[in-house]
């Protein structure tokens, strides 16, 4: 299987400034998977050439606009431009069936997939081949869910956003890859989001064999990720990268740096787009804090 990292930001900030993009990621293997597809999904994909009308399964945790903003795009897209029913959402409570009067994704687009599953923690479903397994989570949409993907004999996990709570990690035992939302740094968390200290908790129930952390909130552009990606690593003794827009990590055949178990460390010189982040890491006062996040 192959991860392809659309869009690795997070939090309300990157949302508006867009430092690091906010498409979530996307699982290649025998059935394309697109995971939280926040404001940038679509041309993100398009970006990394990452066809959006090849994805079998879109799933999205919850209903938060930077994890499912541009979910009705992407089943445009997968159903041909709504021209045929095709493709499943697997999706948290709130997606599928609203939630306070709200809806994410309007019932015209529903309709147009084959299958709409609501996925709660400790339960299963399968579809085209993939099997989802719910993980429980604490954070302020009470039915935003995580996962457990197994496919091709491969299983991938996903946080999505949870702050931590004792066995949060045990969840995602026997992992291959584990791709942790970790909003904030060391020292700076906020409520219903993991941050580098908890985050290091979490990894370290959970002992993947590797992990690559997304949705990393603007904070991340004062302070380089990489930093906290090592000290995770140090402290778990597992594999930590922090992940860039259009990063690949597996097996699959790809014209990118693919980044594998054996060799998971950042090539020399920076992703494309590094220098437009360091200068507009200038607009962001010492002072913001992102306090707003707690809401994403």
């Amino acid at each position: 299987m192959q991860i392809v990292m659309i869009g690795t930001g997070g939090g309300r900030i990157n949302l508006v400034k867009q430092f690091r993009g906010t498409g979530g990621f996307r699982i290649n293997g025998s059935v394309s998977v697109h995971v939280d597809p926040g404001p940038g999904a679509l041309t993100g994909s398009l970006r990394f050439r990452q066809d959006p009308s090849r994805l079998g399964v879109l799933f999205v945790s919850h209903s938060h606009i930077d994890h499912c903003n541009d979910a009705n795009l992407m089943i445009e897209a997968m159903t041909g431009v709504a021209l045929r029913k095709r493709g499943a959402l697997v999706a948290g409570a709130s997606v599928v069936d609203g939630m306070n009067d709200e809806r994410p994704i309007s019932k015209y687009h529903l309709s147009k997939l084959e299958s709409a599953m609501a996925l709660v923690a400790g339960k299963s479903v399968e579809v085209a081949g993939v099997k989802f397994t719910g993980t429980k989570t604490k954070h302020d949409d009470p039915t935003c869910v995580g996962f457990v993907l197994e496919m091709d004999g491969e299983k991938i996990g996903y946080t999505s956003d949870t702050e931590y709570f004792p066995g949060v990690g045990l969840q995602f035992a026997g992992c291959r890859y584990l791709v942790v939302n970790n909003l904030k740094p060391k020292d700076n968390g906020i409520p219903d989001h993991l941050s580098t200290d908890t985050a290091i908790k979490l990894i370290g129930e959970a002992k993947p064999g590797a992990v690559i952390l997304s949705h990393l909130g603007a904070a991340f552009v004062r302070k380089p990720a990489e930093v906290d990606a090592q000290l995770i690593a140090e402290a778990t003794g597992v594999k930590t990268i922090a992940g860039k827009d259009g990063m690949t990590f597996g097996d699959l055949g790809s014209r990118r740096k693919v980044y594998r178990l054996e060799d998971c460390e950042e090539e020399e010189g920076k992703e494309q787009g590094d220098d437009k982040e360091q200068e507009e890491s200038k607009e962001i006062g010492k002072n913001s804090d992102e306090n707003g996040e707690a809401h994403s």
